[in-house]
This record gives C-alpha cells, sequence and structure tokens, in this order.
C-alpha cells in the first residue's frame, strides 16, 4: 500500500505542476495580451480629432433642408455633440424654393439640434439681399437666423448698418435694430 501511495502522491504531483505549468504560461501569454491591446488603445491621439470635408444634411417636417459643409471640424472633447468647423459654407433650402446662402470662415455646429453660430467674416446671400457680419446664430427647429455684430444689409434699393438683423426664415419676418436705444440703424439709399 505504500507503494500505492507514493505513486498516487507523484501522480498528482506531477498533474499540479504540469497544471500550473501550463496554467501560468497561459496567464502569462493572457497579460502580454492585455498589455499589448492597452498599448494599442494609448497610442490613439485622442487629442486629434480632426475630421476633413465635413458634411451634413437635416430636413425638417415642412420640407426644409438645411445642408452644411466645412473644409475641417474638430469635435469637441468635453462634448461629442459639437463641432468646431472652419471654411463653412451653408444652404437652407426652404420647402417654396427660396435658398438662403451662408459663408464664414468659423462655425460652431450641434449635432444634436443641427443648431449653429458662424463666426468672422460671415457672407449671407438671401434672393436679392446681402448680409455682411461677424456672427450669426441659427436655430433650425426655430427656423430663426440672427445676425449681430458689424451687420450691413444691402439690397438693390438701399444700404443699412444695424447691430443686429433677425430673420425668421418661415415667416420672412425682418427685425432690424441696435442694442442702445439712443443708437440709430443707418440707412442709405441707392
Amino acid at each position: 500500500m505504500t507503494n500505492n501511495l507514493v505513486v498516487k502522491t507523484l501522480f498528482g504531483l506531477s498533474t499540479l505542476i504540469i497544471i500550473f505549468f501550463f496554467g501560468y504560461k497561459f496567464l502569462k501569454e493572457e497579460k502580454k495580451n492585455s498589455l499589448e491591446k492597452k498599448t494599442i488603445v494609448e497610442d490613439i491621439d485622442t487629442s486629434s480629432n480632426i475630421i476633413k470635408d465635413v458634411n451634413y444634411r437635416s430636413k425638417d417636417e415642412k420640407g426644409n433642408e438645411y445642408i452644411l459643409y466645412a473644409k475641417e471640424g474638430q469635435i469637441d472633447l468635453n462634448n461629442n455633440k459639437i463641432i468646431f468647423l472652419t471654411n463653412v459654407k451653408a444652404s437652407i433650402s426652404m420647402n417654396n424654393g427660396e435658398i438662403i446662402n451662408i459663408q464664414s470662415d468659423y462655425g460652431k455646429y450641434n449635432t444634436n439640434n443641427y443648431d449653429t453660430i458662424f463666426s468672422k467674416n460671415i457672407l449671407i446671400v438671401y434672393a436679392d439681399n446681402k448680409i455682411k457680419g461677424n456672427y450669426v446664430d441659427f436655430s433650425f427647429d426655430k427656423n430663426l437666423l440672427i445676425i449681430s455684430k458689424n451687420v450691413v444689409f444691402s439690397s438693390q434699393k438701399s444700404l443699412l448698418n444695424a447691430d443686429v438683423v433677425e430673420i425668421d426664415i418661415t415667416t420672412k419676418d425682418i427685425k432690424i435694430f441696435m442694442y442702445e436705444k439712443e443708437k440709430k440703424v443707418k440707412i442709405q439709399s441707392n
């Protein structure tokens, strides 16, 4: 019986050593693979979030379409629904066939609600009108275009300077005003 016990003990120890050896090798290989995967993830440059040739298209329930294009976009690291744009062009195609074209040096686009802020060297072409300014806030949901900062509104008949021009793109209502009540909108007839 002692021989039988010794054989069983040696067999058991051998089995444990083999299991330990293969288990250790397996765990070592898994650890190496997980480190490689981690290294791959760490090698991705998360600070570089540049998108070239940005294109967005959206349509509301009334059939109005908003198309936005930019040479470059950079996703906000704090809010991935916000994209900062450069060399921006936009087109608002109304369901009645009218088109409003907007271009600017920079923009900020919200992918959730399509709201866009345009800034610097803005040119808006709408029918026979041209509007220049330094800041535009466009709300697709509200159908409202607010142009501000050094606004120059020109048509075939007149040229005016104001602080703010608000355009309701659905009703075509336009409000033109100054921030300070004592200042007046300047109008020149052509």
